[in-house]
């Protein structure tokens, strides 16, 4: 069972975080993003040299003061030097759902600057910790061909399994869960609206299988919304996944000043000195 190492320091997520204490908690995956799942992957895009792009959308009438400015939508877009790969924060730009939750993060590759289209892209909602998709996009501005796939699924959930995560019974080369049934990954059918090039994910007829992505999320009560959700398209390559995976489950803790309520008491925690 999991408990509050030091349950007399309550973190309520409605406080500000100037007024919030730093804890080391885990497990990783029930940690959320602290509120900062934009600044934590922006500056690590920025550290390895991404250009960032804002892009506003409003309505400006003649003779009206910039401050009065109706500001639409707004979009900040992250590309790779050699612009194979890029990150959107779509948050702010009224993004679609996953999982019934609004998608933050949308990160995608091409295989050639000659096609404007994506590769594939993979989809992050709040809440998936920021340290889980930054190793994401560490991994993936490593690559020299970022859409083109090298090793095969297993790797995925080996690298679950090595933090403990549990092959599930039924499809034991297919899907996992962490100790506490509350995370799961697997590998299956994608949700509508997934971008991919394989031309497959267009052509599927409502009774065929489409191609595999691999699918992550956190549902602290069965039946409850879910915490996070994480989505991959077919294309996206099974060891970038498998890095994500391993940052997820990973069971060195983390640090925190805001917790999501629905997992509080699930953390263990410590004050960081």
């Amino acid at each position: 069972m999991e408990a509050p190492l030091y349950p007399d320091f309550p973190l309520d997520p409605s406080t500000p975080r100037g007024g919030q204490p730093a804890f080391w908690v885990g497990p990783r995956h029930l940690a959320g993003d602290d509120g900062r799942l934009y600044d934590v992957v922006a500056d690590s895009l920025d550290g390895l040299g991404w250009t960032s792009l804002t892009i506003v959308r409003g309505r400006h009438e003649p003779d009206e003061a910039p401050e009065d400015r109706q500001v639409l939508r707004s979009t900040v877009l992250h590309i790779s030097p050699d612009t194979l790969r890029w990150a959107q924060w779509s948050l702010a730009d009224e993004p679609f759902h996953l999982g019934e939750l609004p998608i933050a993060w949308q990160i995608s590759a091409r295989v050639e600057t000659s096609s404007p289209l994506a590769q594939w892209s993979a989809y992050f909602t709040s809440d998936v910790p920021g340290e889980a998709v930054t190793d994401f996009l560490v991994a993936l501005d490593a690559r020299d061909q970022p859409a083109v796939p090298f090793v095969g699924p297993e790797l995925v959930l080996d690298a679950v399994a090595a933090h403990g995560w549990f092959r599930d019974i039924d499809q034991p080369e297919a899907a996992a869960t962490d100790p506490t049934f509350t995370s799961h990954i697997s590998l299956g059918e994608v949700p509508p609206l997934i971008q991919d090039g394989d031309p497959r994910a267009l052509t599927t007829e409502a009774d065929e299988a489409g191609p595999a992505g691999w699918q992550a999320w956190a549902e602290p009560v069965l039946g409850a919304p879910c915490l996070w959700a994480a989505s991959f398209s077919a294309g996206v390559p099974h060891d970038v996944v498998a890095v994500f995976a391993a940052a997820l489950s990973s069971t060195a803790p983390v640090l925190r000043r805001v917790l999501p309520e629905a997992t509080q008491e699930r953390l263990l925690r410590a004050p960081a000195i």
